[in-house]
């Protein structure tokens, strides 16, 4: 009974981390394309960057709670 409750509790924070890295990712992108339309190109690959981490942190969070899901 307890062990189902972590695993609530780490499927909860899977999705929190996912939602989070998500709406990091939509601000970098609404900032890159200022960035563009700002003439600031040095700004484009800091931004750009950072959201592809965020990214790539949303698709590790998604494997691990696709894991924690269907075990």
């Amino acid at each position: 009974m307890q062990q189902e409750g972590r695993f609530a509790m780490a499927k909860i924070i899977c999705w929190i981390i996912i939602f989070v890295a998500l709406a990091l990712n939509v601000v970098m992108l609404q900032w890159t394309i200022e960035a563009y339309l700002g003439h600031e190109f040095e700004l484009i690959y800091r931004y750009t960057t950072v959201a592809l981490v965020s990214s790539l942190i949303a698709l590790a969070t998604m494997f691990k709670w696709r894991k924690i899901e269907y075990k």
